[in-house]
């Protein structure tokens, strides 16, 4: 019996849509935000990290819905997204008013951490036209229903922009499980974005709508309880491999409460330095706990993206095996991948995944 009620692969002219926002990240490299005289350009997005590894990782036919102001800036995040193969028929171009004052494109200033100093991200996303997106502003019968999409991808970085964005997705993932897409959600707590609407009480409100709608569910342990609501004895600020047993007992009650999680999943990472992190993941699905090998004192250049990775690694498993097993392997080795670059999309290959899942080393390739 399949996991998941996957449409079948050529079925449909998408395997994914990604809803979120793109900004453009600012990374100084080696440096400091606060004292840097030049930034290295990426693209990143939550989302949109996610359609992207399915794409140049994983061969995979991939769209996102998300709305740019037009201007240059807008053009270049374009620029970007043309480079990773994501479709861009879905963009909705918002009139740039010269200032800002009513819309924009999103920044985000990234430094990567090392040793003792850990990554800090400080975005600048106030009025984007991605925030001011409603419902109403995509045809998702038209999409899901003519156009044709195996898997919709969304989460709540993007929720939590605004009522509207929050709604959007709402209206999203209704019509998506009426035209039998699978819905994965990645709850992706970040407190900034939540603080000044109402804290952890509004990111359950919203987070647990929305949850009524999802299939594939992912988050790691602060996720599960900043935005659904869920605790269990024995968790630990960090997860280690001492308290996962406490963490798969709060799985067991989320999908106790929410008998519509046909998976969940979440990268268990143990950080023990900005660049050296226990890394591994495990996945619920049909009643039982699926787990990749743990890769201890792993080696991290960049970590931003590395979950959104794992994340685009874990659907492709299902979507190509719809094998828990093979899935969260897939995604946690991914995941390590997408680490050992810069920027917040992977670099990697569907080779060098395939040989890290069978246990491949670090020696040169000849």
């Amino acid at each position: 019996m399949a996991i998941l009620e996957i449409k079948p692969a050529g079925s449909c002219k998408y395997d994914l849509i990604a809803l979120g926002e793109i900004m453009l990240r600012l990374d100084p490299g080696e440096g400091r935000i606060r004292t840097a005289r030049e930034f290295r350009v990426w693209e990143g997005g939550g989302e949109y990290n996610v359609a992207r590894g399915l794409r140049r990782c994983f061969g995979m036919k991939t769209a996102v819905c998300t709305a740019f102001a037009d201007n240059d800036v807008g053009r270049l995040i374009e620029d970007f997204i043309f480079q990773g193969g994501v479709d861009t028929e879905f963009i909705r171009w918002v009139p740039y008013d010269g200032v800002g004052r009513v819309t924009r494109n999103g920044l985000n200033f990234t430094e990567r951490g090392f040793g003792v100093r850990g990554a800090v991200g400080i975005p600048d996303r106030g009025n984007t036209a991605a925030s001011q997106l409603r419902p109403g502003d995509f045809d998702w019968d038209h999409i899901f229903g003519k156009v044709g999409v195996r898997w919709l991808h969304t989460g709540g970085i993007f929720a939590a922009l605004s009522d509207t964005t929050h709604r959007l997705v709402v209206e999203a993932v209704q019509v998506a499980k009426r035209h039998g897409v699978i819905v994965s959600y990645d709850l992706n707590y970040r407190p900034s974005l939540w603080k000044s609407i109402g804290g952890p009480q509004r990111a359950q409100e919203v987070n647990r709508e929305i949850a009524r709608y999802v299939d594939v569910m992912i988050g790691n342990e602060e996720d599960f309880t900043a935005c659904l609501g869920f605790t269990v004895e024995g968790m630990d600020e960090h997860i280690s491999r001492i308290d996962v047993t406490a963490f798969k007992r709060m799985i067991e009650k989320a999908v106790k409460e929410f008998p519509n999680f046909k998976v969940t999943a979440t990268t268990l990472r143990v950080v023990r330095s900005a660049t050296r992190n226990d890394w591994g993941a495990i996945c619920w699905a049909d009643g039982r706990f699926y787990e990749a090998p743990n890769r201890e004192n792993m080696e991290i250049l960049d970590r931003v993206g590395g979950g959104d990775s794992f994340a685009s690694g874990l659907i492709y498993g299902f979507m190509k095996f719809n094998d828990p097993q093979k899935a969260v392997e897939y995604g946690a080795a991914h995941g390590a991948l997408a680490m050992t670059t810069p920027g917040d999309t992977s670099m990697a290959s569907l080779k060098e995944v395939e040989a890290l899942v069978k246990g491949g080393s670090a020696r040169v390739q000849r």
